[in-house]
């Protein structure tokens, strides 16, 4: 027994061990949100500590045996003093491990949190419901039929999604909405009677929402068939009520785009049998929701849609049934904004909603429908996307390809942007156009009330540019700027002043170096209805042509824009063109042809195999480690450049800028040389949000319905509401707000984004970033840049453009969100921008971000899984400065830390990171959080080593004690 112990006794130590490591990887996966090879990179690494300790063992176990027949003298203090050594060295390696490799996810899964005040989250109930309430679009309304008469009391509600809408996306924009206000509950509270026998209907037939989740999605659209119901079912409606509600909705995540067919082979889909023919897609009804809506339209004299969806769908079918004589729009609401439809069906409520994307009868004539998925090269890993639509994109082409064909216009496009309804009438009047200095333009707007409900209305100001044929590429009509009215009374007006600056109507030519263009000729400034219907126009003449070089930069910029992109971005596409009415149509919007990358293509295309570190021999080596006795909160509220930065710089370690730069995941570490405290940085986009621990904050809309309020001011409460809610948590970044463009209606992550459109995107985006930074939470605008589709996003996705619709188009949120939002942190995207990884480009991170845009702050990668591209030391030699890393593997650590050339992009790292977390909530107080303060789970783990080595202590005591005792019997 005695021998046998000394084989069991390690043994079990040893199965301790493992236990405790097998304890680590299901809490590194607990989620399904790491990336598995990091996980197990993670625990490779971790491993690696063990090795010591496992040689000890062996030693200690082959000492044992060979020193066997040795006094009991030397056996005793060899047993113990090996069981002591044992225990001192198991708990050495743990400490090494826990505050090395695993600190960062320990920081994360044991992160303590404070929590929201109940009044906070009262209020921000309230602006949920505001939102919702002018976010709302009134699609259709024949003869005033909404809202619904006094008499109107019952109602039945059709759709199972009435009972499991949707009320947001799911990802890293997903936030808790198991406490949600429903469809249900609306209408009831708003004194609706329900036919009861439906909903329960509907729930028996099921209860929960099918999955799309980020790594795996069942696209089920549930819906019972005609079938299903039972005549007495039917019956029984009609006698409650002649009045129906249909509920229609989709669902979108991160991680996948919608399906374009559903009988694909790659599409999860149980449905019932037909409901899809080959080539049907996601957003288009299924066959049991056309039985479904054909049942409702034959039974019942009138019938309201809810349409429940952040995608745009086909909706033809809404003018195809006399009967269905409203219909009404709602994005994701959030936890409790559908508490607003009862009161918009009674009344109470005026929607005042417009529509962010262009609706279409045939998603398939789309400019975007072929150039929109997976495209992979033949002889590579590489995939691709083609923005072959050029600048056209959503009503840009529309307006612009049917501009002298209305008749063309009606049968393509059923509601454009900026469309939506109201329950009263307005007229708005135009002044005339009075120019400043400066190219300072601007006019009045009287908006008058001239129904009988009070309600709101938008001024939507657009601009039709003049265009040479052949010339630079111009949409025939461009969202210029917008603002929208408080509520009017009936007969009430108020006065509006509209600004612009004239290089807003600047395009963008790529010839000869590029530079933005204001063409001369006339300018129609116009005031719509919507992108289609101009109500009254003004003429802007520009009587010579200005360019914005070096001579004449646009203000709004710190130095001249020239081309940044064109050299690597337009790969081998045809773009499409307005030239001769956009003859090369067809040709430009097929689907591209199956081949291998060309050499134009792979001209600079680097991924982590190819990639080779190169330093500047010009480079000198900066100062570190220096004592010049600074702490970061001396640098609060200092301007980037003040010399002190450099003095505070000096004092850092390589090790902590290289914490710092590697460990940025949902966090900035603690940098003790210059004393930086921990912050948290957590998800998301509609709502504080977190893969590690509860936040239980406010689940708001999604950006999609937050752009339909077409209301500044309500995305500035609603950045406001964001940045209050990390404050009481004690997080400092915020994850949001997401403003990439809805390229395409099937795009998995539309929810998330604002709109088709980069102005409206971009003004509702930089009202969101002062609201957060107004409560001292820095925003990261993001994905940067172009990553407007889920479909291989990480897959070595090389996307082409031109640099005018990169500009134009797919960075003008951003611009405008830094120019006018001051944002201070930006996350770049996971895609190649043409052949350059966005994380690891100079021209869009250094180039055009700071330098031209006057960006200052960090810049953060999607989360870093490696992927085969992402690259640490890529990326801060190129302008991004954090790993969205929360384990520091797979090529998050920087593999050169020793060069000049390393170390002086290292310390620009640094300051870019310190500089965003100084001036943030973090360091509002002189008592800012010390780099010398321990986490919650460091203190823990200091009480247990501190009761360890006690007890270890105690265990020597005894040992010494059992010694002598023994020694004095035998002697």
């Amino acid at each position: 027994m005695k021998k046998s112990k000394k084989i069991w006794v390690p043994a079990i130590i040893i199965v301790v061990i493992v236990a405790g490591i097998l304890y680590a990887w299901r809490k590194l996966n607990q989620d399904s949100v790491l990336n598995m090879a990091d996980v197990y990179a993670t625990l490779s690494k971790v491993a690696g500590y063990f090795i010591p300790l496992g040689i000890l063992i062996v030693i200690i176990i082959a000492a044992l045996i060979i020193f066997r027949k040795r006094t009991w003298r030397f056996k005793f203090w060899l047993k113990w003093e090996s069981l002591l050594v044992l225990l001192v060295a198991i708990m050495v390696t743990l400490n090494v491990i826990l505050f090395g490799p695993m600190a960062s996810l320990l920081n994360l899964n044991y992160a303590k949190l404070d929590t929201i005040q109940a009044a906070t989250l009262k209020d921000h109930q309230q602006l949920t419901r505001n939102i919702a309430e002018e976010g709302t679009v009134l699609l259709k309304n024949e003869a005033g039929f909404l809202p619904l008469k006094a008499n109107t009391k019952k109602l039945n509600v059709f759709g199972w999604a009435s009972t499991n809408p949707v009320y947001g996306g799911t990802g890293s924009g997903n936030v808790d909405t198991s406490n949600a206000t429903s469809v249900l509950i609306s209408l009831k509270d708003s004194g609706f009677q329900l036919n009861n026998d439906l909903s329960q209907f509907y729930t028996k037939y099921r209860k929960d929402r099918p999955k799309v989740e980020m790594w795996q999605q069942d696209w089920t659209l549930v819906e019972p068939a005609k079938k299903d119901y039972s005549n007495k079912l039917v019956s029984d409606a009609k006698n409650f009520s002649d009045t129906a509600l249909i509920v229609i909705s989709r669902v979108g995540g991160e991680g996948a785009d919608l399906p374009t067919d559903m009988t694909a082979k790659n599409v999860t889909y149980k449905g019932n049998k037909g409901d899809y023919k080959k080539g049907q897609h996601f957003l288009q009804l299924s066959k049991s929701e056309k039985e479904m809506v054909q049942l409702v339209t034959s039974n019942f004299k009138d019938v309201v849609v809810l349409v429940n969806s952040a995608n745009p769908m086909e909706l033809g079918w809404l003018n195809q049934y006399d009967n269905i004589r409203s219909a009404l729009w709602m994005s994701g609401p959030g936890a409790v904004g559908f508490s607003a439809l009862g009161d918009i069906l009674t009344g109470k409520v005026n929607p005042s909603g417009r529509l962010v994307d262009t609706y279409v009868y045939d998603l398939k004539k789309t400019p975007t429908w072929h150039n929109f998925g997976d495209f992979k090269y033949q002889d590579s890993k590489y995939t691709r996307v083609d923005y072959a639509e050029n600048i056209y994109v959503g009503y840009k082409f529309y307006e612009t390809y049917y501009q002298n064909n209305e008749a063309g216009y009606r049968d393509a496009v059923q509601y454009a942007l900026g469309y939506g309804l109201s329950y009263t009438n307005f007229t708005q009047e135009m002044s005339d156009l009075r120019q400043g200095a400066n190219g300072k333009v601007e006019f009045d707007v009287t908006v008058t009330n001239t129904g009988q409900k009070a309600g709101k209305d938008v001024v939507q100001t657009y601009f039709q540019p003049p265009y040479e044929n052949g010339g630079v590429e111009k949409a025939a009509t461009n969202l210029l700027t917008f603002t929208k009215t408080k509520t009017l009374a009936p007969g009430a007006s108020q006065k509006l002043t509209i600004s612009f600056n004239q290089e807003q109507l600047a395009a963008y030519d790529e010839a000869k170096g590029g530079a933005y263009v204001l063409a001369s000729g006339d300018y129609g400034i116009s005031l719509n209805n919507n992108a289609h219907e101009i109500a009254t126009s003004k003429t802007l003449n520009v009587p010579t042509t200005i360019t914005y070089d070096q001579q004449h930069k646009r203000l709004s910029d710190k130095i001249v824009a020239k081309n940044q992109f064109a050299n690597f971005t337009r790969g081998e596409v045809t773009y499409l063109s307005r030239q001769d009415n956009f003859a090369n149509l067809n040709a430009a919007t097929a689907a591209p042809e199956k081949r291998a990358l060309t050499a134009l293509e792979k001209n600079g295309l680097t991924n982590d195999k190819t990639y080779k570190i190169k330093n500047n021999s010009q480079d000198k080596m900066p100062k570190t480690d220096a004592n010049n006795n600074l702490a970061l909160q001396d640098l609060r509220n200092k301007k980037y450049n003040d010399p002190k930065w450099d003095k505070l710089l000096d004092q850092m370690t390589i090790k902590d800028m290289s914490n710092l730069i590697t460990y940025g995941g949902y966090q900035t570490v603690a940098a003790k040389s210059v004393a930086k405290g921990h912050t948290y940085d957590f998800d998301g986009p509609a709502g504080i949000s977190s893969f590690f621990v509860d936040t239980k904050g406010t689940a708001f809309p999604t950006a999609t319905m937050i752009a339909a309020t077409w209301n500044q001011a309500l995305a500035k409460q609603r950045g406001q509401a964001v940045g209050q809610e990390a404050n009481q948590l004690g997080i400092s970044g915020w994850y949001g707000p997401a403003m990439n463009i809805h390229r395409s209606a099937f795009a998995g992550r539309n929810f998330e984004y604002y709109s088709e459109d980069g102005t409206l995107s971009g003004m509702m985006a930089a009202q969101e970033t002062i609201g957060a930074k107004s409560q001292g939470v820095y925003a990261y605008l993001k994905h940067f840049a172009l990553n407007d589709q889920e479909t291989n996003r990480g897959n070595m996705l090389l996307t082409w453009s031109t640099e005018q619709a990169i500009r134009e188009i797919y960075l003008k949120p951003f611009e405008l969100a830094v120019k006018e939002g001051g944002a201070t942190a930006v996350m770049s995207a996971f895609n190649y921008v043409g052949n350059q990884w966005a994380g690891g480009s100079t021209p869009l991170l250094k180039n055009v971000l700071r330098s031209e845009w006057g960006f200052n702050g960090l810049v953060l990668t999607d989360y870093f899984s490696g992927l085969g591209y992402m690259d640490a030391d890529k990326a801060v030699r190129n302008g991004n400065d954090m790993m969205l890393s929360t384990t520091g593997e797979s090529g998050a650590g920087l593999n050169d830390t020793k060069s000049a050339t390393a170390v002086k992009a290292m310390r620009s790292s640094a300051h870019n990171i310190l500089y965003t977390v100084v001036n943030s909530r973090t360091y509002a107080k002189s008592n800012a959080a010390s780099a010398t303060e321990n986490l919650p789970w460091q203190k823990t783990v200091t009480t247990i080593n501190i009761i360890a080595g006690l007890v270890l202590l105690a265990i020597q005591g005894l040992v010494i004690w059992l010694y002598r005792r023994k020694n004095k019997k035998s002697a």
